[in-house]
């Protein structure tokens, strides 16, 4: 490959939505994203496939597009069930633990099941459903982020080449999670 051939950012990440107009008020109202574009055919533009679609756009901060389909004459929306629920999910960073904290206290406030704090030494996070059911996180970044992440960056080769023979968790950044691992023995 070409060494000046290289991605500039991330231009829009596309989910399925059950209902726009639900999925652009949620965004709103539960995390203060706002609605910026909308795009409505009948024509499939990439595959000239006639079908009817809204496709919405959410401010994501900083330059980050969250976007969204309705698709109203597909089979309703699933998700992978051989992929364990916690795994596919998005996650937006917010500026500090106080952030994560009263995001998570207007969430609950509003009716939204949150999971955790959880502590996973590099970031902290809450984990909740948006009325899609895409999981969403909040993380931010605790405060020995960079020191840690030197720690990680010193070993994630080890790491990878380890599970791409064994498919067993490498022992090299088990201080990660400890601290979690510790409460609940």
């Amino acid at each position: 490959m070409k060494p000046d051939l290289k991605i500039d950012q991330i231009h829009h990440v596309a989910y399925r939505c059950k209902d726009a107009k639900e999925t652009v008020e949620w965004y709103g109202k539960m995390l203060n994203m706002d609605f910026i574009l909308a795009i409505a055919e009948d024509r499939v533009p990439s595959t000239h496939e006639p079908d009817p679609y809204m496709h919405i756009f959410i401010d994501a901060g900083m330059g980050n597009v969250l976007a969204f389909f309705e698709l109203p004459t597909k089979p309703e929306m699933d998700r992978d069930r051989n992929t364990p629920i916690w795994v596919q999910h998005i996650a937006f960073k917010v500026k500090d633990r106080d952030t994560l904290i009263s995001f998570k206290e207007h969430l609950e406030a509003n009716g939204v099941e949150v999971l955790g704090v959880t502590d996973h030494s590099i970031f902290h996070s809450i984990y909740f459903f948006d009325p899609n059911g895409h999981r969403i996180e909040l993380a931010c970044p605790d405060p020995k982020e960079e020191a840690m992440l030197k720690r990680m960056d010193d070993v994630k080769w080890a790491m990878l080449e380890e599970w791409s023979q064994t498919k067993k968790a490498p022992k090299h950044a088990d201080w990660l999670h400890a601290k979690e691992l510790n409460k609940s023995n």
